[in-house]
This record gives C-alpha cells, structure tokens and sequence, in this order.
C-alpha cells in the first residue's frame, strides 16, 4: 500500500498527544511480565487471550476490560514501566509534547497508596524528557461513574502533590453522569489555578458539552464529536478556540463512528474548529500517534494543509509553555515548507 504524502509529513512532524489515558497505553507483553513480577495471577493465559478480549463493542465493555488490566500495577516501578513504554513509542512516533492522564482512584480503591503511583508516572516523565526531549504535563482525572464525595478524597489526597499536577480532567462512563455532577471539585481546582479538561460529547449529547463549558469552565474539550450537531455549540467552540482533542481509532472501536470515511474530523476542520489527533488508550484501540493519522488519512485523504494544521493545532492547543509552544511552531514550519511548495 502506498504511503501518501500527508502520512509521510505527519510521521515527520513534531506534535503534541493532548488525550492519553496512561493506563490505557498498558501492552500485553509488559502486562505479563508485570503481573509475573508482582506474582498476580491473571485471568488470561497468553497475550494473545488479551488481545482477542480486546475485540469489545462498548464503553463499558472496554472499561471492564481496562480496569481489568490495571489490577497488576502495584509498585512505583510498575508505573515507571508502563509510563516510559509509552514514552517511547511517542518518540517513535516523534511526539515532542505529552499531556497525559492518570486515574488515581482506579488505583487507591485497590488499595495502592496515591504517592506510589504519581511518583512512579511522574519520574518516568522527567527521565523522557532528559532521553528524548518530550516536554510534558500531567492531568489527574476523576472517574465520573463515581461520587463527587470520592472525587473530593482524592482532591485531598492529591494536596501534597499538587507541584507536579499541571490539570484536572473527567473521565469514564459519560452517559448519566453529566460534567454538573462534579462542579464543585472541578471549582477548587481551578481556584489552585489547574488548568481543566473533562471528556464530553463523546457519548453524551452536546448538553454535556455545554455543561463542561458552562459549570466546570474547562480550558479544553476532550473528544467533543457530538457537538456538531448543535450549530450554536459550534460557533461557541469555534469563537473560544477550544481545543478539541479527537481520537479516531478510538471513535472506531467504541462505535462512535462505524465506519472511518465516516470520521468528522475533516468536517471540524472545515468548521474552523480547533480538532488535534490524539490516540486515547492505544493498547487496546489500535494504534499510537501516527496510526491514528494513518487511518483516517486513508479514510479521507487529508490534504498536506490539513496534516501541518492538525499537528499545528496540538502545539497551540496544548498547556505547554509559550517559548516551547513556539518552539514546535517553528519546527513545524520548517519542516512542512517543502511539501507545501511543493520543493
């Protein structure tokens, strides 16, 4: 199969990956060795019995799967491990910025204690930038198909920590459990001046985009598809820059798209709507980075604009700081100039 243009450049380009659920990015093969390590008994006897679990056709079915999965990480060490793969697969994929997120409470209801897994991701993620340059920040989520209340001890658990905490974000079962659900917590984040994100219009209808906006005043959209279907909501997104953070071998898998030509990245776009391609939780969707381009460039043929513009709008839309921002911006350019003008 021939290579186009636009995946040749993308693969080239410095970006940002803005959606990144760390747990998600857990491979088979380190999942065993993991769990041997740890002397935990998993449910599957190959990796590839986890791979064929992996062929889900919900939500919630992923989720079951993914919690699953999480059960073998228990020491600092672990999560360094898990953190780095992933790090290195990005340097592949020539990643230069990460903004990743991890879900405490899916760890401390196991009874790990919060330091061992923040400090495990967050060593990880200093000794990638010193190996490969990627520039990073770290989002602690709440899982939303639990309580305020809990979110709210994990607050207090995160109180010590909060120097290496850059966002707050929103994750799990959307559908009846709106972003309101959680105004309060998200309001003391932002009163300590985290930056926040939530997941929203995924699943959920664009009320929970609007909710996200409105109630927990996010900074950044995650996933966000379901919001064009409201014009209003759109021009809103689009007259804010809200960042979108789109991930479409996600979208495939879950069912949020059937097929991929189908896929409304190129139609954001088109919108003035600032989408960025980002591969949520690539162990079990499918792909990294670049695969994710790869897919919906063979869907749609993205023009070599369109490639520079995503790759643009992940640096722009990131909460890097401003001379890293324009750092990549600067590389970008250089780098895309001869396929633009055709040199």
């Amino acid at each position: 199969m021939q290579h186009s243009k636009a995946s040749e450049l993308f693969a080239k380009l410095p970006k940002a990956e803005l959606h990144l659920h760390i747990e998600g990015s857990f491979e088979p093969k380190l999942m065993f060795e993991i769990a041997q390590r740890n002397q935990i008994e998993l449910p599957y006897k190959s990796v590839e019995e986890i791979r064929a679990a992996y062929e889900f056709n919900s939500l919630q079915d992923f989720l079951d799967i993914y919690y699953a999965g999480m059960s073998v990480l228990q020491h600092t060490q672990d999560y360094y491990d898990l953190t780095m793969a992933y790090l290195k697969k990005s340097h592949a994929d020539n990643v230069k910025h990460v903004e990743i997120f991890f879900d405490p409470q899916g760890h401390t209801e196991r009874g790990v204690p919060f330091e061992t897994v923040i400090t495990g991701i967050h060593s990880a993620l200093e000794d990638g930038q010193a190996k490969f340059g990627i520039s990073f920040k770290l989002i602690m989520s709440y899982l939303r198909h639990l309580s305020e209340e809990d979110a709210f001890k994990t607050w207090e658990e995160a109180q010590h920590h909060l120097s290496i905490i850059d966002g707050i974000g929103l994750d799990s079962s959307e559908v009846g459990h709106p972003p309101s659900k959680f105004k309060n917590v998200f309001a003391e984040a932002k009163a300590k001046g985290l930056k926040l994100v939530a997941h929203a219009g995924e699943e959920g209808p664009p009320e929970y985009v609007y909710e996200a906006l409105d109630i927990l005043e996010i900074d950044r959209v995650d996933h966000g598809n379901r919001s064009l279907e409201d014009t209003d909501l759109v021009q809103r997104l689009v007259h804010e820059q809200k960042t979108l953070t789109v991930c479409p071998l996600s979208n495939l898998k879950l069912c949020v798209v059937s097929d991929m030509k189908d896929h409304p990245l190129r139609k954001m776009l088109e919108m003035g709507l600032a989408a960025t391609i980002n591969s949520d939780d690539p162990s079990y969707f499918g792909g990294y980075m670049n695969a994710n381009f790869n897919a919906v460039d063979k869907a749609l043929d993205l023009t070599l604009e369109e490639t520079v513009l995503l790759a643009r709008n992940s640096v722009t839309g990131s909460f890097a700081e401003l001379d890293r921002q324009k750092e990549l911006l600067q590389e970008i350019e250089a780098i895309s100039a001869p396929y633009l003008h055709n040199v």
